[in-house]
């Protein structure tokens, strides 16, 4: 933690002396502008009876100066701009650090109850995994980062792939901050993608009005065939005059379509130019990863990258700018039919480079995600890559604490499962740490199926998938009470089950809802089926008789527990993780403390 807080210090400090220091300049600058403008004024009024040479000499003398002020003053305002936004999020990181996560996106519109484990473990929202590694600095890249947290990776190479691009992005967070900067500066909109894609379903005119291309070369070739004739004294040279300018009248008929297409095209470079931008500044890196290479050599279409693919597109606009000038309107008009021929080459653009804007925003969203993974990894240098097993089924950890928790206030635990089936059996007291104990152990696992370090000394994991049922609500809407809920939710489980499915387990207190003989006896018979399944988890609960299953299945489960330890009429927790089942129970002793009357 201390090399990312010295970096993040140092950032901070250069960062302030830079920006007091442009401010101090672009003060300066401010005021020659105004003496520059007073001067240019005085000039004028003092040659104003001298010769029209002398008052435009004068005034140039210093208007020059002063549009090279201007120029300087918008640079240093850019860089200003820069850094501001550069120290802001170099503060958010420090807060971060102390685990206040509150100045980034918790990706509350992704929070799903009905997930198989993001609502359980704090996933998104306030406080959640998202927000405390969520970097994003694009609407894709967002969207990206939260699928894969939705839908954690469950293949050994997959796994280990990811983990190999994390720790190339997280040695570069330079790369990491100006990616982001950049991002933010140039302000991808959420509707980019949208808008990219419906206008690359749009049809242009060369697939409207397919005679658009050859009229673009009768044009010309109709001016040739005229000149030549009237040069060889067959016609006269005048219906060269005529056909010139009646192309020149003709495209005043185009000159609407024209502009929409390049005022269309200019706002669409404008936007793909910031995720070119963003690719220019990963290609440039020499990446140690084989995953990024591969994204990156994904993005060269005949040896061209994105960005020069762009290129030649603001290169034809530019070229559209020639109209502009009503002397060269009227000679390339009338000669070639110019604004056609460059509307042609402009759509000829889409056609060429279109197929492939959304795989390029796709990796920009890949490489954005995959540096607020980076972010995460340089953040926390104390965590540990885990292991990915190849055989089912495998979890051991050692010292696991909850990486949204604060390092002074984190007990941290060992976790087992070593064959398949297998189940833990936690039991505890209210309060004891049985519910943070079963998030923690799915946030680590979570991390670990997604390429990233862990909270732990060492893991060892198999990644199956991971399911979980901690928070179950009843549901007003559907009419649904809390015990249907939860049944629900368990037969899904059973279900895939049954379909093969490789599953990591973790239930809180189950079947809630019921009375304590039906209770007790679904509890037994979900167990029987689970293991029956040959399948793995953990299980948390208050019902101490759950850890008699030992004794049917020795060799596939373990209880582990909890204690609330009572000393001098005092309730005290360690939080520890204990072998066996739990002695000590608390809600009777805690309503005795606030003076609720008990027999």
């Amino acid at each position: 933690m201390e090399n990312a807080k010295e970096w993040y210090r140092n950032r901070i400090a250069s960062g302030e002396a830079e920006l007091r220091a442009i401010k101090e300049k672009i003060t300066r600058i401010s005021w020659l502008r105004v003496l520059a403008f007073l001067l240019l004024i005085g000039a004028v009024v003092y040659l104003r009876k001298e010769e029209n040479w002398m008052i435009v000499l004068g005034a140039g003398v210093f208007f020059l100066p002063f549009l090279w002020l201007m120029k300087v003053h918008n640079r240093l305002f850019n860089r200003k701009e820069w850094l501001e936004m550069q120290l802001d999020i170099n503060r958010k990181e420090w807060q971060g650090l102390e685990n206040d996560y509150s100045g980034f996106d918790g990706g509350k519109e992704f929070i799903d109850p009905e997930h198989p484990y993001a609502f359980d473990i704090d996933l998104f929202g306030e406080k959640s995994l998202f927000q405390a590694i969520n970097r994003t600095c694009t609407s894709i890249g967002k969207r990206t980062l939260a699928a894969w947290l939705m839908k954690h990776l469950t293949d050994k190479e997959a796994i280990e792939r990811r983990q190999e691009g994390v720790k190339d992005v997280s040695e570069r967070r330079e790369f990491c901050e100006r990616f982001q900067l950049t991002g933010l500066i140039h302000e991808c909109k959420d509707t980019d993608i949208q808008e990219i894609g419906k206008w690359m379903e749009q049809a242009g005119w060369m697939k409207r009005y397919p005679w658009v291309k050859a009229v673009c070369w009768a044009v010309p070739g109709i001016n040739l065939v005229l000149l030549i004739l009237g040069v060889a004294g067959i016609i006269s040279l005048t219906w060269v005059g005529f056909s010139f300018m009646g192309f020149v009248i003709i495209s005043f008929g185009i000159i609407r379509r024209a502009t929409s297409v390049q005022e269309e095209y200019n706002r669409k470079l404008k936007v793909l130019s910031c995720y070119a931008q963003l690719i220019a500044l990963s290609e440039r890196q020499e990446w140690k990863a084989e995953m990024i290479r591969e994204w990156m050599k994904a993005l060269k279409i005949d040896g061209k990258s994105p960005s020069e693919a762009l290129q030649e597109l603001s290169k034809e606009l530019d070229r559209m700018d020639l109209r502009n000038n009503q002397l060269l309107y009227v000679i390339l008009e009338g000669s070639v039919f110019f604004q056609l021929h460059q509307i042609v080459r402009i759509e000829g653009w889409k056609q060429k480079y279109g197929r492939y804007l959304a795989g390029w925003l796709e990796t920009v969203g890949r490489m954005d995600a995959l540096c607020s993974l980076g972010v995460f990894a340089f953040n926390h240098p104390g965590y540990q890559y885990p292991v990915i097993s190849p055989e089912p089924f495998c979890l051991k950890a050692r010292n696991m604490g909850h990486p949204l928790m604060k390092e002074t206030q984190c007990v941290k635990n060992d976790v087992e499962i070593p064959v398949k089936p297998f189940f833990l059996i936690v039991t505890g007291a209210n309060m004891a740490g049985k519910s943070t104990y079963l998030r923690t152990i799915g946030t680590n696992y979570l991390l670990a199926c997604n390429g990233l370090p862990v909270c732990c000394e060492s893991m060892e994991v198999y990644p199956a998938e991971l399911v979980t049922s901690l928070r179950t609500s009843d549901s007003l809407s559907e009419n649904e009470s809390y015990f249907f809920a939860e049944l629900k939710r368990l037969k899904r489980i059973i279900d895939w089950l049954n379909e093969g499915r490789e599953l990591f387990i973790i239930l809180d207190e189950i079947l809630k809802g019921t009375n304590s003989t039906d209770k007790q006896k679904g509890s037994f018979d979900l167990m029987k089926q689970l293991i029956g399944l040959k399948a793995n988890g953990i299980i948390a609960t208050h019902d101490l008789l759950l850890g008699e299953l030992v004794n049917q299945f020795p060799e596939h489960i373990a209880n582990y527990c909890f204690e609330a330890d009572i000393r001098n009429d005092e309730l005290s927790f360690s939080y520890k993780l204990r072998k066996g089942i739990a002695q000590n129970m608390n809600a009777c002793f805690l309503m005795r403390k606030m003076g609720i009357t008990i027999e």
